[in-house]
């Protein structure tokens, strides 16, 4: 088949608008609009051009054949890179351009959570990833405390006594920082990106900052997210991220121990906050007690902290690329412990030649190329270049990251079980993983630049993988035996475990995991019924010693009468029985989707399977 024939093909397919693994392989993309199909055309053709030529011989030859995915290529050709965190405060304090006028810095939280909507929705034109915002809290505080002083000075004139005048103006400047709020949140879901294909990726950190104003940042953006949309609504973005430390938010003593609490309840209402454990050894390590230097994640796990060529925090700092590598195909054609490792060793060393060469292709575009991302200051120091300005030094802020698919399954290839079933395949398994994070440290010594190792993000490559496995190796039991392979490090989500034994010994995987990790709990009911038993499981993380971690639970809702819990079939609330008016909201890899038909096939069964944890 020649290469024309086969692009002709994919056009075929999604024409045809019912093949949900080309139609849908991203779940925040409207397939069917109008625009979904024209950025389909655009990634199959810009797919084959990058195939053909840009990617090296023995790279085309492994990622054809199976052995490694290259994720976002389609976007290879143009350059981009993956994801961001944005220094917001920075870009909100100096100003900022779009291209079409210039942004003077705000006077009020009104003003300044509009401009941060406008920042993520210019920015996410620019990378082919997400954005997200490290210290979302610290970075607004400012802007609360002017809508203070604002409301200070025009009641100054009207109530007497001190103590009233500050309870007023700290009262009407509460209510404005929660109507901003809930407007972001409502932007988030509503503006549209990419030629309006998709909303942007957007990522929130906080909960650190203990300031009157910072405190009632956070408090006000999870009750923003409680409340829900126009019409009750789970939102999808932005991913509120709550970072836990102790002597800030963890303990009863703690200043933000209530914003701890009302984080829990929000999570257990919205599934939003995910967790990010800020005492964990492999982040704390980074810690010097400023703001800066707390861990940020990106929703979906990415993590850039690590740096050889600057300050180690992921402020103005992103990932560059990330190839993953299919371990159970490894371990199916190898046959051996031995041989496994030997050619573990081999497509590790061609993925680190692969995100090399790509970053070497990224290196030829200029700072005009993405004019908001290197001339506005959201990348580390990209302010400071000119127009023609190529990017090769300033891309080196970033990273470059291995990730792998299938570490349950690559197991029970080489021993008949997999991780969660046998202590001797568990320490397979960290060793496998420890070899991984070992090749990506020497990477960075050769070649300077950041390497990492990530546990990938599958939500289109678990299906893929296990598809190109299963044409070679047909039905083996434990291995291509289902629609997918198990994420990253997973325990398979359909082997019953209880949850903290899930916890403990998913927890060693995320310090080996430095370009990005999460652990998933499944719960079978209503968590907003059982707080403390949200508290436990994410107090469990904290203690096992788990970076990111995040609590899944059934989110339904009634499109019909606006009812809102568990819906099995039919509603209990109005007996609605037409599944297309039952909204069913589950995460998807970090993030949170709505209508399973927006999922492919491989992960719509890999939701079906989920354990559902008392």
């Amino acid at each position: 088949m020649t290469n024309y024939t086969e692009l002709i093909r994919e056009f075929e397919e999604i024409m045809k608008s019912d093949n949900p693994d080309y139609i849908q392989e991203n779940a925040n993309v409207d397939g069917l609009s109008p625009m979904g199909h024209m950025m389909h055309f655009a990634a199959s053709s810009s797919k084959h051009y990058t195939i053909e030529n840009l990617l090296s011989e023995e790279v085309k030859t492994a990622y054809k054949e199976g052995y490694i995915h290259i994720h976002d290529l389609d976007f290879y050709s143009s350059g981009t890179t993956t994801c961001c965190q944005i220094p917001l405060g920075k870009l909100l304090e100096d100003g900022f351009n779009t291209g079409h006028g210039y942004m003077r810095e705000p006077n009020s939280i009104m003003s300044a959570m509009a401009l941060t909507s406008i920042i993520l929705q210019a920015n996410q034109n620019q990378q082919h990833g997400g954005q997200a915002i490290p210290m979302l809290d610290y970075d607004l505080a400012p802007y609360i405390k002017k809508t203070y002083e604002k409301h200070r000075m025009n009641l100054q004139n009207f109530i007497e006594t001190k103590e009233e005048l500050e309870k007023q103006a700290w009262e009407w400047t509460k209510k404005d920082t929660f109507q901003a709020c809930e407007a972001f949140i409502h932007n988030c879901n509503s503006m549209n990106s990419r030629g309006g294909g998709q909303t942007p990726f957007v990522s929130v950190n906080l909960g650190t900052d203990t300031s009157k104003e910072g405190a009632m940042l956070t408090r006000c953006l999870l009750k923003a997210v409680q409340a829900g949309l126009g019409k009750g609504e789970t939102p999808i973005f932005p991913i509120v991220v709550f970072k836990v430390k102790e002597g800030i938010n963890y303990a009863p003593q703690d200043p933000n121990y209530a914003l701890f609490d009302l984080a829990l309840e929000t999570t257990s209402k919205r599934l939003f906050p995910n967790f990010v454990f800020l005492d964990a050894t492999f982040n704390s390590k980074y810690y010097d007690g400023t703001p800066q230097s707390e861990i940020a994640t990106m929703g979906c796990r990415t993590r850039v902290m690590g740096n050889i060529h600057g300050k180690e925090q992921s402020v103005g700092r992103g990932n560059l690329s990330f190839t993953s590598i299919n371990l159970p195909l490894l371990a199916l054609e190898t046959g051996s412990i031995e041989q496994f490792f030997i050619e573990l060793q081999k497509y590790c060393q061609v993925v680190v030649r692969q995100l090399w060469e790509r970053y070497r292709y990224q290196s030829t575009k200029k700072a005009a190329n993405f004019k908001f991302l290197y001339t506005q200051g959201v990348w580390a120091d990209g302010e400071k270049l000119k127009l023609d300005d190529h990017l090769a030094e300033t891309l080196k802020q970033g990273t470059l990251s291995i990730g792998f698919v299938g570490l349950a399954e690559c197991l029970v290839a080489l021993l008949g079980v997999h991780h969660g079933e046998s202590m001797d395949a568990y320490e397979l398994g960290v060793q496998i993983v420890k070899k991984m994070q070992l090749y990506t440290d020497e990477a960075t010594i050769e070649y300077g630049l950041n390497y990492s190792l990530i546990a990938t993000p599958a939500e289109s490559f678990a299906g893929k993988a296990l598809r190109i496995t299963k044409k070679k190796f047909g039905y083996i039991k434990g291995v291509t035996d289902r629609e997918y392979f198990t994420n990253s490090f997973h325990i398979p989500v359909y082997y019953p475990i209880r949850a903290l034994e899930k916890i403990q010994k998913e927890a060693v995987f995320h310090e080996l995991t430095d370009g990005g990790h999460i652990t998933y709990v499944e719960l079978n009911g209503d968590a907003s019924k059982n707080i403390d038993a949200v508290k436990t499981i994410v107090c469990a993380m904290k203690e096992a010693g788990i970076g990111y971690g995040s609590i899944n639970h059934p989110v339904d809702r009634c499109l019909s009468c606006g009812y809102s819990g568990i819906i099995n079939r039919d509603c209990p609330s109005c007996g609605e029985k037409m599944e297309q008016n039952i909204e069913r909201i589950r995460r998807i890899t970090g993030y949170l989707v709505g209508s399973l038909d927006k999922w492919n096939t491989a992960k719509r069964a890999e939701e079906r399977e989920r354990v559902k944890h008392q």
